[in-house]
Parts: structure tokens; sequence; C-alpha cells
């Protein structure tokens, strides 16, 4: 239960992580951290403020948290079980969540910031939000078996991890390209056409020009999952495999639609929210299906088919 309540706990964090994007609070708390203004709690707080710190406060619940995760899966399950593995990569991956994010702030990495350093940063923010995630997710996963043994990936296993990978690249383009939003709104009256022509012009900043390349990288990578999902169910019929391959493909219907909508929408907060939320149920359920096929027993048939 404590593992599956980090999980939602997690994607709540993202998301108000994003809101403060969107809302340009960023520079909330100034240039200090872990102080808001040099102070425990910040005395005369704008509403940039507010939000700046009510999310550095939940972050810092996020951490209690996850600190109890990891010593629960500690005293339940025994040496070498990987809901303890999952627990230590997501205390791992919290710590370096919060030096990413600390130097964000005292590098002044937020707000108005266009550099380049700042969409690398962002980036990175990026991959290890998702590695903390994935550890999360395997916590929950392993939590459920009482005995877990990965086996060595076949076929299967690794197209699934070339997913992973690919959502991965899917992810970090679109956080350049909602910082980009954010930072370069899109005209809502302009032609779809004249703003593309704008977004490439040689006078555009570099976060415009880079805003074609998600979703384009976004459609192939799922397409390549939903081919991928299709090949997991058509030769694992476990329960819990087609489930979890049923939900894959779903999310990235979804999401690719999200997608499509938050353009046409010259991507408005709201759907920012949206369209990342999406991305954390995919990204949790492509884990979740990959930790199925890599732990599921194959019979002799079915283990040659996969290897071939």
């Amino acid at each position: 239960m404590l593992a599956w309540t980090s999980l939602v706990y997690t994607i709540v964090v993202v998301l108000f992580g994003a809101w403060v994007r969107i809302t340009g609070s960023g520079a909330g708390c100034g240039q200090h951290w872990p102080s808001c203004h040099g102070e425990v709690i910040p005395r005369t707080p704008t509403v940039a403020t507010v939000i700046e710190f009510t999310h550095r406060a939940s972050s810092g619940i996020y951490g209690i948290v996850i600190l109890a995760l990891v010593i629960a899966a500690f005293r339940i399950f025994p040496r070498r079980h990987w809901a303890r593995r999952g627990a230590v990569l997501a205390l791992v991956f919290t710590i370096s969540e919060a030096l990413v994010g600390a130097r964000l702030v005292l590098l002044g990495l937020v707000a108005d910031n266009d550099s380049i350093d700042r969409a690398v940063w962002m980036a990175i923010h990026l991959i290890n939000t998702s590695l903390l995630t994935g550890g999360v997710a395997l916590t929950c996963w392993a939590g459920a078996r009482p005995r877990v043994e990965l086996r060595k990936m076949g076929r299967l296993g690794w197209l699934l991890c070339g997913a992973l990978v690919g959502l991965l690249l899917v992810g970090v383009t679109g956080a350049v390209t909602a910082l980009g939003d954010t930072l370069y709104p899109v005209d809502s009256s302009g032609a779809m056409m004249e703003t593309l022509s704008a977004d490439l012009s040689s006078t555009a900043h570099f976060l415009q020009r880079l805003r074609v390349m998600h979703p384009i990288l976004a459609v192939g990578v799922g397409l390549l999952t939903l081919v991928v999902t299709q090949a997991v169910a058509d030769r694992r019929r476990e329960p819990g495999t087609l489930r979890w391959a049923r939900v894959v493909a779903i999310s990235v219907i979804a999401q690719v639609t999200a997608g499509v909508v938050n353009i046409l929408l010259s991507a408005p907060g709201w759907m920012q929210i949206v369209h990342l939320f999406l991305a954390n149920v995919l990204w949790i359920a492509l884990v979740f299906l990959t930790l199925e096929v890599i732990a599921g027993r194959l019979d002799p048939q079915e283990r040659a088919q996969d290897v071939a």
C-alpha cells in the first residue's frame, strides 16, 4: 500500500513541478536553496513564492515518504528481493532529483531563463524523474510477489527496453518543447503552417526551432511501442502481461491524441499538465509490462520463439 501511495504521490509532485514552470514561479524563492529568500518560511510571500515554496514543501515530504518506503521494504522483504532494490533506486534518484532542482535554482536556470544550460538541465531533470518513477514502480510490482526472479531477456525483453529508451528520448524533447511553449507561447490566432514557418526561421530562438522535433519523435516511438506491445500480446498470454499490454496500447493512443490537442490549442498550461500526466501513466505501464515479460516463465515452444 505504501509503495502504491508513493507512486501516486510521485506523479502529483511531478505535475506540481510542471505547474511551477508553467506559472514562471521557479524563481519564487530567489536564488536560495533550501531556504526561501534566505528564510525558512517566507514572511511576505508573493504568489510565485507561495507556489515555489509549496512545491519545495511537497518535495520534502516526498523524500520522507521514499525513506519510509525503503525502511518498510527492508523490514518486510528478504535480502536480494527486488522490492528492496526498487526502493533503494527510488531513494538514490530522489536525492539526485533534489540536487538537480537545487542546481537549477542556484544557477538561476528558472523563470524566464532561456539558455542552453537550462534546456540541458531540464533534460537531465526529466531523465532523473523518469528513473525515479521507474524505481517506485519496480517496488510496487515486486512487492506484490513473495519471490521474484528476473530471467535473461529474450528478444521481446530487449525490444521493450528499446521502447523505454525511446520514451525517455520523447520525454527529453517534450521537456524542452514545454519550456519553449512556456517562454515563447504560440500565437493561437495564427495558422499552423505560419507558426511552423516562424519556428523554423533563422531568427527564431533555438527553443522554438526544436519544437518540431517532439511531435515527430513522439509519433515514431508511439508506433514502435504499439508494434512491440502487440508482439508481446501475441506471444505472451499470461493475464498480467496481457493486462499491461492493453494499458500501454491505450496510453499510447491517448498520449498521441493529447499531443495533437495540445498543439491545436497552442499548449495551454492545463493541457500541458494533462499531457504530462498521460506521459507518466504510459511510462509506468511500459515499465510494468517490461517487468512482466522479463519475469514471466515460458514453455519451451514460447521460449524458442522469444529467443529466435
